[in-house]
């Protein structure tokens, strides 16, 4: 897309106009199908389910922060000079709205304002969105490539979950070889099941967190004994003794 004679870049292009948080047309009847996440190099909004498709591509997730939309200012930096654009603090990160948020103004005592959508903003900020400050460098430098960072890689937070999925008989062998039990009932093991709970524990299994319908790694080096998971099992609370009074 062309605008003013300048070219744009095509992923910065496409963060304006694709849609985020809404469910995911590919995987309608999968939990957590919102589309939290943007692939840098098809220029889409995906959901965590398409993830493995793209994971050799530059992905950078998408949060939500007062119904709108927003990126970590660290992921958004290695893009583009974000300097003079207010950042805000979700969950101890910085982040940066995307898109405009035009406001009128009406706080007589604030002398700094947005140089584009005249929000009141912090000193010394000067821009309150990445599109805001694109639009000044269009205007006043009809160029956005100094601007540019080269970016070959970029990769998701640790601590972002994908979900697996998994067909019903995978399910099952998963929800059997579970070490998370709720129950506080000691449990008796036959030897047939100590054997099968031993060939599990053999290799790399799958645990299933309950209620959170997320699937995590448990690797064969973490693996416990049988008599460790008896006795964890079995082991009930004792009666609570409070201290003497003095």
């Amino acid at each position: 897309m062309v605008i003013m004679g300048i070219q744009n870049p095509a992923w910065l292009e496409a963060l304006y106009t694709q849609k985020f948080f809404v469910g995911c047309c590919y995987h309608e009847t999968a939990k957590k199908n919102e589309k939290n996440v943007y692939c840098l190099d098809c220029c889409v909004s995906i959901c965590p389910h398409c993830i493995p498709s793209h994971r050799f591509h530059r992905l950078l997730q998408v949060r939500r922060y007062v119904y709108h939309d927003v990126v970590r200012l660290e992921d958004l930096q290695k893009l583009i000079d974000c300097s003079n654009v207010q950042a805000y603090t979700i969950n101890s990160a910085k982040v940066v709205f995307i898109k405009k948020r035009p406001q009128n103004r009406q706080f007589k005592g604030a002398v700094n304002y947005c140089t584009s959508c005249d929000r009141s903003l912090q000193q010394p900020f000067i821009h309150c969105s990445l599109g805001c400050k694109v639009d000044f460098l269009l205007k006043h430098y009809k160029d956005l490539s100094p601007f540019l960072r080269k970016c070959k890689t970029l990769t998701l937070s640790p601590d972002f979950l994908i979900p697996q999925e998994t067909g019903e008989e995978e399910m099952a062998n998963e929800t059997a070889q579970s070490t998370i039990v709720d129950s506080d009932e000691p449990m008796s093991w036959s030897s047939s099941g100590s054997e099968s709970m031993s060939m599990a524990y053999s290799s790399d299994q799958i645990v299933r967190k309950k209620r959170s319908g997320l699937y995590l790694w448990r690797s064969s080096a973490n693996r416990v004994s049988d008599e460790d998971i008896a006795s964890s099992m079995s082991r009930r609370k004792g009666i609570p003794h409070r201290s003497p009074l003095c």
